[in-house]
């Protein structure tokens, strides 16, 4: 492959993310556990920099979400340039399994595994966030936030929190997928950031983030408000709308138009 700056094709970008589901379905199970505890926290370190940019903003509905957007960014960006683990992201290893060159067995322990670690990571920073009481943060304005955008998400129905959980990963997935095209980690954290920034700016469902605000807004949560049901209820729906996303709108539809093998 010549050398030069611009950025990866698509096809080639497709062929990457093919070797690399390979690469990642073969890993060890220590080493892919602790990716996924250190991928989750990072989505974590992100969701807490989303709280603090959000609390007690008076820019307005649309710049204060692209804003908190943009500060979630960090997470993504800790997991592709740092190195992680991420379930969703990974979500995309679906395509060397399309090709039949990742055995059905191998994909699942890959997305057990990273979804394992992932909740690990993010639960064990809800956990120290509580510990370091940075709800008291803003005069106590930080908690309200928390406990505010948790219970948006114990209140959303099956049907919106399985579509948020689709919109997110289609825009995770695409943000790795830009990333596999840069060649500098400028390049990898700027295409990162516009996606990110989107899918948070629009009220889209995480499932590792929600790993965080869920567990961190109950422990905050001294009048009894949250329901555990309703809590875990957001997580499973949200789960299977990031695995829908991923796969299907931005996997399988790259592998449709890069890597099928035409009929014999």
């Amino acid at each position: 492959m010549p050398d030069t700056p611009d950025a990866y094709a698509p096809r080639e970008i497709a062929l990457k993310v093919e070797q690399l589901g390979v690469a990642k379905a073969q890993a060890g199970s220590l080493s892919l556990l602790v990716l996924a505890v250190l991928g989750g926290a990072f989505i974590a370190l992100g969701a807490l920099f989303y709280l603090v940019l959000s609390t007690g903003s008076t820019l307005g509905f649309g710049p204060t979400r692209a804003l908190g957007g943009l500060g979630f960014s960090l997470g993504l960006i800790l997991v592709v340039v740092a190195g992680a683990e991420l379930f969703t992201g990974n979500n995309l290893l679906a395509m060397a399994w399309a090709s039949r060159r990742v055995s059905t067995p191998l994909l699942l322990r890959h997305w057990l595994l990273a979804y394992a670690g992932n909740v690990l990571g993010a639960a064990g920073c809800a956990w120290l966030a509580w510990l370091a009481g940075l709800d008291a943060l803003a005069q106590g304005q930080l908690g309200e936030t928390a406990l505010r955008i948790a219970q948006g998400k114990a209140t959303l129905s099956p049907t919106e929190a399985l579509a948020r959980g689709v919109l997110c990963n289609a825009l995770v997935c695409l943000a790795v997928w830009l990333a596999l095209a840069g060649r500098s980690v400028a390049d990898k954290v700027l295409a990162i950031v516009f996606p990110v920034t989107a899918f948070v700016a629009i009220g889209a469902e995480h499932c590792i983030a929600n790993w965080f605000f869920l567990p961190y807004a109950w422990a905050l949560d001294g009048q009894g408000t949250l329901a555990l049901p309703a809590l875990a209820a957001n997580l499973a729906w949200v789960t299977v709308g990031n695995l829908l996303g991923g796969t299907l709108l931005v996997a399988g539809v790259y592998w449709l138009a890069y890597l099928r093998q035409p009929a014999a």
